[in-house]
């Protein structure tokens, strides 16, 4: 039965990146590249990492916080006008984000696997951190709701409570969570739409 829960999560993932990317293919929301590509590697190699520890059910809000961001990344090419600049500092937060995963690979470890690729996944997302602060009017809350949504359903699935079940959820409910929060707070107080 807990499994149709993590399946409802991940399907109202899905909805919202789905309405995200027909916002980046009308060029109304500019998504950072460097992010979107690296929120979805970290992820699937965490999931790979999760599935090698034994993690069933309670990993697919995982796949589908590498999923939906590959198929924003993907969106962000067909539109030129969706595209936001990349600057030094998301290129820093890129090359440190491969370090990250790097360093990984030469650990093989599944638990060492799930910390790099939260920290590679953080490093990443940096950039859109700032960018939904400074510049709300360029994002949209929905897929980090959904991202919300999909990852507490995580909860209702783990079998086994140990880092590799945990750790990932728990940072995609708080990375996701700053995002949304930013985005509602910014756009309320500078009376911007709420898309």
């Amino acid at each position: 039965m807990l499994q149709y829960i993590v399946l409802l999560g991940a399907l109202i993932s899905l909805i919202l990146t789905c309405v995200y990317a027909r916002d980046v293919l009308k060029g109304d929301v500019k998504p950072n590249k460097i992010t979107w590509f690296m929120w979805s590697v970290a992820p699937l190699i965490g999931t790979a990492a999760a599935l090698s520890s034994g993690v069933t059910w309670a990993v697919l809000p995982v796949f589908m916080a590498g999923f939906s961001p590959l198929v924003v990344f993907i969106a962000s090419f067909i539109n030129k006008k969706s595209y936001w600049k990349i600057t030094k500092p998301d290129l820093l937060c890129g090359a440190l984000s491969v370090i990250a995963l790097v360093i990984w690979y030469l650990t093989d470890n599944a638990d060492y696997a799930i910390l790099f690729s939260i920290l590679s996944d953080g490093l990443a997302g940096l950039p859109t951190v700032i960018k939904s602060w400074k510049y709300p009017e360029t994002e949209n809350a929905f897929p980090y709701v959904g991202g919300l949504a999909s990852t507490a359903t995580a909860f209702f699935a783990i079998k086994t409570w140990n880092f590799a079940s945990l750790a990932f959820p728990i940072y995609l409910i708080f990375i996701d969570g700053i995002i949304a929060a930013f985005l509602i707070y910014r756009k309320k107080k500078n009376n911007l739409p709420s898309r």
